[in-house]
Formats: structure tokens, sequence, C-alpha cells
């Protein structure tokens, strides 16, 4: 009986218009955000980290995708827009999903483009108020983000061209366990 109900409601389904459908399917879904951050390595193997002004700890610089901008194009835009660094993205990136801030983060490896001068990189945004460069072993506190964003990328190991992105779900038992929290 369940069986046919449900196959009812989906040849229903089938006969509302396909806009009336997506604007459903957009009301009652959940929504997340979408964002990119990079993971800026220089020669020496230090990392760029930002602090912006309404967060403590340090952070990745990035933020969140324009309509109808690719992720790739928002990484670059914002590690610009907050330090004046212009980048090369290396590698495939990771993702990261939050539940419960409804966050997809989209983690890259990045170096200083070719011609750009790391040590010229600095506050160039309203909301950051310190970039700098610290040994990959000497981090300072790290926002919990940013340290997933690292994780992610540790994990990451998927050949170029496979198509295939890494998950991390903020809250899982090993992502946990990397950085400590309780998710």
């Amino acid at each position: 009986m369940l069986a046919r109900v449900q196959r009812f409601l989906l040849q229903l389904w089938r006969r509302v218009p396909r806009p009336i459908r997506r604007w459903i399917v957009r009301l009652v879904a959940p929504s997340y955000t979408i964002g990119a951050a990079c993971v800026i390595e220089r020669e020496d193997g230090a990392l760029l980290l930002v602090r912006v002004v309404y967060r403590d700890g340090w952070g990745l610089p990035g933020g969140l995708v324009n309509r109808r901008e690719d992720i790739d194009s928002c990484a670059r835009r914002e590690v610009r827009e907050e330090t004046g660094l212009a980048v090369e993205l290396v590698g495939e990136p990771a993702v990261v999903v939050d539940a419960r801030p409804q966050r997809v983060d989209v983690i890259y490896r990045a170096r200083p483009a070719h011609g750009a001068d790391p040590d010229a990189a600095g506050p160039r945004s309203p909301e950051v108020s310190d970039v700098r460069w610290f040994p990959a072993n000497a981090l300072p506190q790290l926002q919990p983000e940013a340290v997933g964003g690292l994780v992610a990328l540790a994990r990451s190991e998927v050949p170029r061209g496979s198509g295939r992105l890494p998950v991390t779900p903020i809250g899982s038992p090993s992502a946990t366990r990397a950085t400590g929290g309780t998710g």
C-alpha cells in the first residue's frame, strides 16, 4: 500500500512544472553557504595565515563564493582581497562539510604566483587585522575551520584528475580526533 501511494505521489510530482519543483526543493531543503580558502605555502615551507577582526585565532585566507563565480576564481580572489597576494592553486582541493552552521568549504593548496612577492602580503581588507607567515612546525592558535582545512588537505591523497573530491565532515570521528574538538 505504501509503495503505491509513494508511486502516485512521484507521478504527481512529475507533472508539477520544473521551476515550481525547483522552488519547492529550495524551500524545504537545507541551505548551505559555500566558501573557498587557501593553505598558502612559501618556498621555505612557511604558511600564510590571517587574523580577522571579528574572530579569535588565526585562519586561512578565504571567503564566500559569489553568485555565478567558480570556486577556483573565488579562492584566488579572496586571497588577493585579504592579503594582496596573487596565488597559484596546486593540486586537487579538499572539501569540508560543517553541518551545524550549514557550510561547505573548499580548501586549496596554493603558492605565491610566479613573480609575486610573498613578503609584500599584508592586510588589504577592513576585516583582516594581521597577515603573517608562520613556520609549519610553529603555528599559532588556529580557528577550528583552519584546523579542519589543514586536516582535510593532509588526508587528501587523491590522484590528480580522478574527478573525486575528498570530503571531511566536521564532527566525524577522524576530524574530531585531529582537532581535539567535539564536532
